[in-house]
């Protein structure tokens, strides 16, 4: 469950922290979360899909990976971005 190129870029103007901003780890972990969120809602509707949670434990792992090494990098952009995508810690 990819995300379309206009949903990309606003998901992207979020968090940015460039203008040409695409692979830092805030802009991952935003795209990571908003197919996360697309994934869930779409498992809550097709139960027995293994293969889509299999994928769904994956983003949640590199998720939870980049997540760390911000926290670890730089803890006040970390703070910043999990109260803006409204994740836990």
């Amino acid at each position: 469950m990819t995300l379309n190129k206009d949903a990309k870029s606003k998901v992207m103007e979020q968090v940015k922290v460039k203008d040409n901003d695409t692979g830092s780890s805030d802009v991952q972990v935003a795209l990571l979360t908003a197919q996360i969120n697309r994934l869930v809602e779409h498992l809550r509707g097709h139960k027995k899909d293994k293969h889509g949670r299999h994928g769904l434990m994956n983003m949640v792992s590199k998720r939870k990976k980049l997540l760390s090494y911000l926290h670890r990098c730089n803890p006040k952009r970390y703070l910043s971005l999990i109260q803006k995508l409204g994740i836990r810690q």
